[in-house]
């Protein structure tokens, strides 16, 4: 095993401030990088070093992987945890580490090709036994293969960007009519999202729910489960609520998804953490749809019921150190996350500008992930997540109650925030009764 000492830590915002607490808990130096626009923020205090890599644009700064390689060369970094967004799923940055001699705490750069185009990985997981939604054989040569598709597969169907993600380059036929226009414009998206039009098809499953399924692997091919997630409360694709467990899930089901997912994740090698997401549909079959080969922003419910710290599994994991067993993993309770975004709650307008009063909420069972401070100026250039707020409850009613309390507390003025939607759905009936999916805010 090989003992990691300095952690350059390749993002920003939350999850920055998240992986410098717990590098510095294993007795680790964590190095934060920082480009202009965010020479303010307060994390970069609490890092053992700080180090500007660029301009205000995420071209210049965070994507920029000379700069960062540049970075963690200089602090004598071991490795580079890449959080989520920017390059923590990118390949090349993957390779480009290991031809440095520098740690990449995350998956093989092989895993993350096998898993990035969305119609391969599809065939990877079919080989796998995990049940897939039926869909075009691969990517779709042109519009008289779309056609050909939809006809065998039955609208309505969904048209997919192959390099895609966040519901860009995503269309929905409902029928046979309006397929030519909704497929050039979705290659079209895709083009301009992602500089790649592949695309492919899907049956389209009405009122789908979205639920995920957080693993890890290690060296050794083991695989175990943390639980599962319920990410449906979405807004043009964009996860806004996630809670674990997925009370919709009967006991049966909630095993046989587990197993899938472990063995989906061992048949790929998988080391580090990683998900696994599914659609359900109303008769409670699942059906994959992408792995996200890093860790997810939701991560945290899945800590607050299993107790781990899974960025700390993930260095582990690095350093060659084997996973607990599935049985030593314990799962209780209900944990309930909010995104909060500097952002229009209605509208959802960005909203950046200086915070001029903030106060996050405190108690039992209450955590607050946030980078956000009284006089910080949210950027206009990057996400516009400012925080999380996560709570955990003996049962899913407790969670709701406890969740309406911290938000009470929170306090975030002078610029406009979602706390108020987050206030609205936790008194939501459909909401309480899980009577939603995916597309219920778009419908209401």
């Amino acid at each position: 095993m090989s003992t990691i000492k300095r952690v350059l830590i390749a993002n920003r915002g939350e999850i920055a401030l998240r992986a410098i607490r717990t590098i510095k808990e294993m007795g680790k130096q964590a190095i934060a990088v920082y480009s202009t626009a965010d020479k303010d923020a307060l994390y970069l205090q609490l890092a053992d070093a700080s180090i500007c890599i660029g301009g205000e644009k995420s071209s210049q700064s965070y994507l920029s992987i000379p700069s960062i390689i540049s970075a963690a060369e200089i602090s004598e970094c071991d490795a580079i945890f890449p959080g989520y967004g920017f390059l923590s799923e990118n390949q090349n940055f993957v390779e480009i580490c290991e031809h440095h001699k520098i740690k990449f705490i995350g998956p093989s750069a092989d895993a993350m090709i096998m898993m990035s185009d969305k119609s391969k990985a599809k065939d990877v997981m079919k080989k796998a036994g995990v049940p897939v939604i039926p869909g075009s054989d691969g990517a779709l040569v042109d519009l008289h293969d779309a056609y050909k598709n939809a006809d065998e597969i039955g609208y309505p169907v969904i048209i997919k960007a192959a390099a895609g993600g966040g519901g860009r380059g995503m269309r929905v036929v409902e029928k046979k009519e309006d397929l030519e226009k909704l497929y050039l414009a979705a290659e079209s998206e895709a083009i301009t999202a992602f500089g790649d039009g592949t695309l492919y098809m899907e049956k389209f499953i009405k009122k789908p729910r979205h639920i995920e399924v957080q693993v890890m692997g290690d060296k050794y091919r083991n695989a175990i489960h943390i639980g599962e997630r319920d990410c449906s409360m979405q807004r043009r694709h964009q996860k806004l609520i996630e809670e674990s467990p997925a009370i919709l899930l009967d006991d049966n089901t909630r095993k046989r998804l587990h197993d899938t997912a472990i063995r989906a994740t061992q048949a790929i090698g998988y080391e580090g953490a990683g998900t696994f997401e599914f659609l359900v549909d109303e008769n409670k079959n699942f059906y994959f749809m992408e792995m996200n080969t890093r860790l997810q922003v939701e991560h945290c419910v899945s800590e607050m019921v299993s107790g781990l710290d899974i960025v700390e599994w993930m260095i582990r994991v690095a350093e060659g150190e084997k996973l607990p067993s599935q049985e030593s993993i314990k799962l209780q309770g209900h944990s309930i996350e909010c995104r909060i975004t500097a952002e229009d709650p209605v509208r959802f307008i960005p909203s950046p500008g200086k915070i001029s009063k903030y106060i996050a909420p405190g108690g039992r069972n209450i955590r607050m992930d946030s980078h956000a401070y009284q006089g910080y100026v949210v950027p206009s250039h990057y996400d516009s997540m400012i925080g999380k707020l996560i709570v955990w409850g003996e049962d899913r009613t407790r969670a709701i109650a406890k969740m309406k309390q911290a938000l009470s507390e929170l306090t975030i003025e002078g610029i406009s925030c979602t706390k108020t939607f987050h206030q609205k759905m936790m008194e939501n009936p459909d909401f309480i009764d899980n009577n939603y999916d995916t597309n219920y805010l778009s419908n209401h």
